[in-house]
């Protein structure tokens, strides 16, 4: 009998020339389930989406109840579809008043590639800047927001009018100009080894926008809907984004993305043309509904008030002379080590322990901590023990 190992390797298009290839049967809170009858602590929740833990009871209630309602009706944004509608209320509920109209979409890259449009729409201009060491997706317009040759030179020629500047510093700011649509910057880098932005640099590029009259699209894909200890992390700089962008964890474990603006700015594309941005199952009620349980669990439970105390718990276990720093901010976090090789060997021993962890696409000698936001002390203290007890004997 062929075995679904085998099946995986013949029938799925790999992205990798050495995938895991853990088969996981069950997963339930912080935990992972082979079929091998192995137990893994899940580190990285899918890459910071199952934030609420693994088969939330009111997130999986709610996908039943709305499966068995309706699923997909009609492209997005004719009919009115209560799923999107109570979704889309919730979420303003917690944003600025100012980000009152929400796109939804499939998923981040979807979410980036609308936002890209969007600025064009509305400001009538073509450029971009976007942040070195970014990573806004892999569709050809978010690639084109990174400057990674080693990454988009295959997939070229890619959209060109994209200057990069230096994250983190303010000496490039000039590059915003009247000519600039829109400025993309993830709150907390993401791929680059979680780098969050400092206080002066965003509030600079807040002020260069304005200046310019460019849009700034705060790309919180990875570190919103509470990762950083603030339901959004641009809360943490006492700023506003023109656009936000969300995914990952807003889907609460379902497909979705969004992007959101004000009204104003929104409505530039329901006109000339018309459908001027258009998706088939973005909103999709099951997805919806999904998003809005998870909305509605993290305003009643706050488990995001507890993350910078877990963060700091991290921090004061992870005490060992191989990390040589750790990086970011609430339960997304990154250690540094020496090498990619040295990294890629602890987190072979990681998994081979029952700690499932990765490494960071633009800094591979960093092992990527990113747990569910429901993780408690005893787990984090397991999952430390688990590292040190790997470095140790590394």
């Amino acid at each position: 009998m062929i075995s679904n190992r085998q099946l995986f390797l013949r029938h799925l298009a790999q992205t990798s020339d050495a995938p895991l290839q853990l088969e996981i049967e069950k997963a339930e809170g912080v935990y992972l389930f082979s079929s091998d009858s192995k137990t893994y602590i899940d580190i990285i929740s899918g890459i910071s989406v199952s934030s609420l833990g693994h088969g939330n009871p009111e997130v999986v209630k709610a996908v039943q109840e709305q499966s068995e309602k309706y699923m997909h009706l009609m492209v997005y944004g004719e009919l009115i579809q209560s799923p999107q509608v109570q979704l889309a209320k919730a979420l303003q509920s917690i944003l600025p008043e100012s980000l009152s109209s929400i796109y939804l979409v499939n998923s981040g890259s979807e979410a980036v590639e609308g936002a890209m449009k969007l600025a064009r729409r509305y400001t009538g201009r073509k450029n971009f800047v976007a942040m070195e060491k970014a990573y806004h997706g892999n569709t050809q317009g978010a690639m084109s927001l990174m400057n990674a040759p080693e990454y988009k030179e295959t997939f070229g020629p890619l959209i060109e009018a994209v200057d990069f500047i230096p994250f983190n510093q303010l000496e490039d700011l000039h590059k915003i100009n009247g000519d600039t649509a829109a400025v993309f910057v993830e709150t907390v880098q993401g791929e680059a080894g979680y780098l969050p932005a400092e206080l002066e640099y965003l509030h600079s590029l807040r002020e260069k926008c304005n200046e310019c009259g460019a849009l700034l699209v705060l790309d919180e894909i990875q570190c919103g809907m509470g990762r950083t200890g603030k339901l959004f992390a641009f809360e943490h700089y006492g700023i506003e984004p023109d656009i936000l962008l969300l995914a990952k964890a807003f889907g609460a474990g379902m497909p979705l993305g969004a992007f959101i603006s004000k009204k104003e700015i929104m409505d530039s594309l329901s006109h000339d043309p018309v459908l001027g941005h258009i998706t088939t199952f973005g909103g999709h009620p099951v997805s919806c509904a999904a998003a809005l349980a998870g909305i509605n669990y993290l305003k009643r439970e706050k488990i995001h008030t507890y993350v910078a105390h877990k963060e700091w718990l991290f921090r004061k276990l992870l005490n060992h002379p191989k990390i040589k720093s750790i990086s970011g901010r609430g339960l997304m976090l990154a250690l540094e080590f020496g090498s990619f090789e040295e990294n890629k060997g602890y987190i072979d021993a990681c998994i081979e322990k029952g700690l499932l962890t990765d490494w960071f696409l633009f800094a591979p000698n960093k092992m990527r901590l990113s747990p569910p936001l429901i993780i408690n002390e005893q787990e984090i203290e397991k999952a430390c023990e688990i590292i040190l007890e790997v470095l140790d004997q590394g």
